[in-house]
Order: C-alpha cells, then sequence, then structure tokens
C-alpha cells in the first residue's frame, strides 16, 4: 500500500488499518508516519520537483509487489471565496490535489499487476459546493474527474478506482476550528457527530479489495441534513 499524506488525520488511521491487514505499508509525505515498519519517503507535493527525488525511491519500495493499493490522500484546503479567491493558493491546490496524483499514478502504473487499486479521498466537496471554499472545491471535482478517467483508460488491466468522499472527519486539521465550530458541523448531518478516521480507513480497505466499486463516487458523509 502506497498512501500519501500518511502521517496524520485519515492517511494514518489508513495506513494503521491497511498494516493490520498484513499490507507493507509506503507513506509518501512530508514526515513520516507514526507506524512501526512502514516505510517513509519524503515529498512535498508543491514543489513540482518532488517527482525526480522520489521516483526512484517509490519503484524500488513498490518493485516485485503482487498488488498495490495506491491512495491519494494528501490535501491542501486553503479557504476563499470566488470573488476574493487566492489565485496563487488556487494554483498550490491543484497543484497538491490534482496534478500530484496524476503524476504519482505515471510512475506506479508501470509496476502494477492485475488485481491492483487505485483509490482517491476526495470530498462531500467533489460533487457540490459550499460558500467560501472555490479553491478547494475546484480541485475536489477535478479529483473525482481523474478519478473516472482512471476507470476509464484502465479498463481490461484488472486494475479498479474509486473516490471516497469524507463528510466531516475528527482530525487535526478539523479540530483546529475549535469546539463550537465542531459543535455546529456535526449538527449538519443526520446521525449528529463527526466521522473517525477509522470509519474512512475502513471504507478505503473496502474498496481495495473490492473491484465492483470501480469508477464510484463513494459518500462518506453521514447523512446530510437537506434544506
Amino acid at each position: 500500500m502506497l498512501i500519501t499524506g500518511g502521517s496524520r488525520g485519515i492517511g494514518l488511521a489508513a495506513a494503521r488499518r491497511f498494516a493490520e491487514e498484513g499490507y507493507d505499508v509506503i507513506s509518501l509525505s512530508r514526515s513520516a508516519a507514526a507506524l512501526d515498519g512502514a516505510t517513509h519517503i519524503a515529498a512535498d507535493f508543491a514543489d513540482p520537483a518532488w517527482t525526480a527525488a522520489a521516483a526512484g525511491p517509490v519503484c524500488a519500495a513498490l518493485a516485485g509487489s503482487d498488488s498495490i493499493c495506491l491512495v491519494h490522500n494528501s490535501a491542501l484546503q486553503i479557504p476563499g471565496s470566488t470573488a476574493e479567491i487566492d489565485v496563487d493558493g488556487l494554483r498550490r491546490s491543484l497543484e497538491v490535489n490534482v496534478v500530484a496524483p496524476a503524476a504519482l499514478n505515471r510512475i506506479v502504473l508501470p509496476l502494477m499487476p492485475r488485481g491492483s487499486s487505485i483509490l482517491y479521498v476526495g470530498s462531500t466537496l467533489s460533487q457540490r459546493a459550499t460558500r467560501g471554499m472555490a479553491a478547494y472545491a475546484a480541485s475536489k471535482h477535478a479529483v473525482a474527474g481523474l478519478m473516472r478517467s482512471t476507470a476509464q483508460d484502465l479498463g481490461g488491466t484488472g486494475i479498479h478506482t474509486a473516490c471516497i468522499c469524507p463528510g466531516f472527519t475528527d482530525t487535526e486539521m478539523l479540530r483546529s476550528y475549535g469546539g463550537d465550530a465542531l459543535k455546529h458541523l456535526a449538527s449538519l448531518v443526520t446521525q449528529q457527530r463527526l466521522i473517525t478516521p477509522r470509519e474512512i480507513a475502513d471504507l478505503l480497505l473496502h474498496a481495495a479489495l473490492n473491484p465492483i466499486v470501480n469508477g464510484s463516487m463513494i459518500q462518506a458523509d453521514l447523512g446530510f441534513i437537506e434544506p
């Protein structure tokens, strides 16, 4: 299992969950994952030069694998409305959220046997939008398009793909908004709570093991309360 951003949040939970199932875990991120036995390969996806530095170590770590699950988890979230969009932030968001997964696919696909999978961690904003998140929503919509293109382009290869779209998940990033904000977010879904990173990790494992989800956008949001 090769995961981007495996050092925290959903990424770390997924790395731990796959390790429990016997996967060898490789984390491609700026910092190492707190997981015994995991291989860390340093990469900063905001810097396009990461491919030149990381391609060799990634290929060496994956060489000879019976199957590979590639999880595109790293993401950059920069707030801002359409009228006040941070254009440089939009460029960085696209570089991290869209360009990096596309570049990593090119590196890893030649090594992927039949039975492998490519999983994208999207967002509820992969299929909808909310105020003040123009750059993030645009990039996550692009992730959905990249996943659908992956499904079409890899037809007949035995490699499947899906996009998991988490709702409000109890991660370090979300907790930075503070307790009142967390209570408000929990109130927006029918189950009246936040999602745990482990729940998303379980869903990623399910998608990796079940090719029937090929090309699927999987909503994992506890059910938004419709206005």
